[in-house]
């Protein structure tokens, strides 16, 4: 006489022999970064960084770090492993000093390049991806953080800065709601179709979303920087869009090695009415295709 196991039985009993993998301990994550973050949407732990220690000027404006000075580190756990992907902002005397301490501890460099022009002191963009323990990771970023200035730490509670912009206004303009951080006005606009690394889709929170920011110059009058996220084929039509309205393009390059669709992340600055500038965003944003629309 044949024994036949149920099946439902089996299956519960190979369950319980399989390795069972515990959810990432983001407070751990953020005590060996030296930096705590905040969960976002999607399951992504964000750590901000701002450059407060740096006093950086373009064509006349004192750059809040929230408008172009925001290191960022965004993990996720991936099943078996996390990873981590990032942008730091950098000094050119920093950069081949955190090189080497990333890649002492398994984290990639995947772009280094600028994403403004004419500032002083001039700022490096260094974007990284990491993949494996999220807390050694965490360790291994700290450590080329250590060779920078960066301030880590929870710092004094931050206090509310006025944004000293028509806000309404602009979020009409540009056709999305901004948020307020560090007297920043700042949108984060997602692209509409999902951008794919390593077999998973990447968030907004870790770097596929567009991002706009306005800083108040007084009178009605803004800088905005910022960044496109674009397939090939609306790379030319965004510098045109941007160019008839008398906003520059600052640099256009990648940001990641092996995302689906190919991406090109396309810079920009302007100065001047907020409410032209948002116009010209407007226009740019007519040529991408964003989520919504």
């Amino acid at each position: 006489m044949s024994f036949r196991i149920p099946f439902v039985a089996f299956a519960g009993a190979l369950a319980l022999a399989l390795p069972v993998h515990a959810a990432t301990d983001w407070a751990a994550v953020g005590k060996a970064l030296g930096k705590a973050g905040a969960l976002q949407p999607g399951g992504v732990y964000r750590v901000g960084m701002p450059r407060s220690d740096l006093k950086v000027t373009l064509d006349g404006v004192s750059i809040k770090p929230a408008l172009a000075l925001g290191s960022w580190l965004a993990f996720r756990d991936m099943g078996d492993q996390a990873e981590v992907m990032g942008d730091l902002v950098l000094l050119q005397g920093e950069v081949n000093p955190v090189i080497s301490a990333l890649e002492a501890g398994g984290v990639q460099v995947t772009a280094l390049h600028n994403h403004l022009l004419r500032s002083s002191p001039a700022t490096m963009y260094m974007h990284v991806d990491g993949r494996g323990d999220a807390v050694r990771l965490a360790a291994t970023l700290h450590a080329a953080l250590a060779r920078t200035r960066t301030p880590l730490g929870a710092g004094p509670p931050a206090k509310p800065e006025p944004i000293g912009l028509d806000t309404a206004s602009l979020d009409r303009v540009i056709g999305a709601a901004g948020k307020p951080a560090g007297g920043v006005w700042q949108y984060s606009i997602a692209r509409a179709e999902p951008v794919r690394a390593a077999g998973m889709t990447v968030p907004g929170a870790m770097g596929s979303a567009i991002g706009i920011n306005f800083q108040s110059l007084g009178g009605g009058k803004a800088a905005a920087t910022g960044d496109f996220v674009l397939t090939a084929d609306e790379v030319n039509p965004v510098i045109r869009a941007l160019r008839a309205n008398k906003i520059e393009v600052t640099a256009i390059h990648n940001h990641m090695l092996d995302e689906e669709p190919r991406l090109f992340f396309l810079h920009f600055w302007g100065k001047g009415d907020a409410e032209a500038l948002a116009q010209g965003l407007k226009a740019a944003l007519h040529e991408v295709k964003v989520a919504g629309r």
